[in-house]
């Protein structure tokens, strides 16, 4: 786990972006797609990492790496 690496999870006022160990969130989003485009945006101006998205059943559904991050599995991630 990278110091740049944020997590979209679900939070009770919609959808949260948190950095790993965080107690609170770093932001709050009505949607997942608004959360997710945040916690790119912060990764990206840290310099790249990992984000990681949790479904609405708790469990991770996709991780994107953010440039110029290191992705472990390159010639397998075309999600995105």
């Amino acid at each position: 786990m990278s110091k740049n690496d944020r997590y979209v999870v679900k939070h009770p006022e919609g959808w949260a972006v948190k950095a790993g160990g965080a107690q609170r969130a770093s932001s709050l989003h009505g949607t997942q797609k608004e959360a997710e485009a945040a916690a790119k945006q912060t990764v990206s101006k840290l310099g790249g990492g990992e984000v990681r998205i949790q479904g609405q059943d708790g469990r991770w559904r996709d991780s994107d790496t953010v440039a110029p991050g290191n992705d472990p599995h390159p010639p397998k991630d075309n999600k995105h």
